[in-house]
């Protein structure tokens, strides 16, 4: 069976990022009312340019949610507000705001910033944010900063702000850290309904998943594919002669033998007891039929053995190809059928027996 990445991990991540920016449109939807708020109050007490600035930076916001809404940019549009966010906040800390409370509204900041990066970017910009804090503090002369704050004002503001971002780290680290545990228990039980325990093979609902897919493509652009029915032969007698534990060794060990033989495009699973099924892609009745004994070749000649015992093992198999069936149905059914016709010419065998299949040249397997 060949390795594939789970999809769980992608389809949470979309999710995820689905969510982010859903709540980011309603968070801007949100500023824009506070700002038209705020901007509104401070042109009613005298301050216009306050007014006019708070008001520029709607426009902002606006141009960032007509832009995601055109190309469906996420990133972009966690960016557009990170760096909206952060201007807006600088200039509240350089004008003051009204009655010097601008800096107050930088307490917004840390949880926001954290939730839309990761956590080494949050901290980068956080500290670059602390800077700029600190600048604007201790130079009250530089140009475009109008504002003074008290030493008692600052060491409050730096004080909480500090506890803020710590407790906001610590708080994405944790969910970030549940987040992945819960993914990799999804992971491991999306890998568990979809393999067989014992041999590690796909199970029988996951053969039937991946049978239903193929003939899907077959119906939409013609590729043919070929399946190979197989059985242990007499597998009760190894179970009954030397007990369970070497029956549960002689599937292991064929599973690995069988991985050998199969190419990387096909799939192995484990049908049923000591019945398996390998769904062929791309490969025609005599090609498979070519694998099929090969395997059969290799399963013979390989030395099976339990507590230094020989064991008899053999397989017999039925092979059908899709362009012999109308369903998948009448494929499986096919297939049992010649499993069937093999066991009963004697098994360690391959059904059907094509006279051009000596000849037939091998297609190109490898593991």
């Amino acid at each position: 069976m060949p390795h594939s990445t789970s999809s769980g991990q992608l389809a949470a991540g979309e999710r995820e990022d689905g969510q982010v920016s859903r709540l980011l449109t309603w968070l801007s939807a949100t500023a824009i009312a506070f700002l038209v708020g705020i901007g509104t109050k401070a042109w009613f007490a005298g301050h216009e340019t306050h007014a006019w600035v708070l008001w520029s930076f709607i426009g902002l916001i606006a141009v960032n949610m007509l832009h995601f809404a055109s190309t469906g940019n996420r990133a972009r549009q966690k960016a557009g507000m990170i760096v909206i966010v952060g201007l807006l906040f600088t200039y509240l800390i350089a004008s003051g705001g009204e009655s010097n409370t601008g800096p107050l509204w930088f307490y917004v900041f840390p949880p926001l910033l954290f939730y839309l990066t990761d956590l080494k970017t949050g901290t980068a910009v956080l500290l670059f944010c602390y800077l700029v804090a600190v600048v604007v503090f201790q130079f009250p002369g530089l140009p475009l900063v109008s504002a003074e704050y008290s030493m008692d004002f600052k060491i409050r503001f730096f004080a909480a702000l500090t506890f803020e971002s710590i407790f906001c780290f610590v708080l994405e680290a944790s969910r970030l850290k549940a987040r992945n545990e819960l993914l990799a228990l999804a992971e491991t039980h999306e890998h568990a309904a979809r393999t067989d325990e014992l041999t590690g093979l796909a199970n029988r609902r996951e053969m039937q998943n991946r049978l239903t897919m193929e003939f899907s493509r077959y119906q939409r652009s013609g590729h043919h594919f070929s399946i190979a029915l197989i059985d242990l032969d007499l597998f009760k007698q190894i179970n009954d002669q030397f007990g369970h534990d070497a029956g549960d060794d002689v599937l292991r060990e064929f599973a690995a033998l069988m991985r050998t033989v199969i190419r990387q495009a096909d799939v192995a699973a484990r049908w049923g007891g000591e019945e398996f099924l390998v769904l062929l892609p791309d490969t025609s009745l005599l090609q498979a039929l070519s694998l099929a004994e090969r395997l059969r070749s290799q399963v013979a000649r390989h030395p099976f053995r339990f507590r230094d015992q020989a064991l008899p093992v053999t397989i017999s198999a039925g092979v059908c190809s899709i362009a012999k069936a109308r369903s998948l149905d009448d494929l499986l059914k096919q297939a049992d059928l010649n499993l069937y016709n093999a066991k009963e010419s004697g098994r360690n065998r391959i059904a059907p027996r094509v006279r051009s299949q000596e000849s037939e040249p091998s297609p190109t397997h490898s593991p």
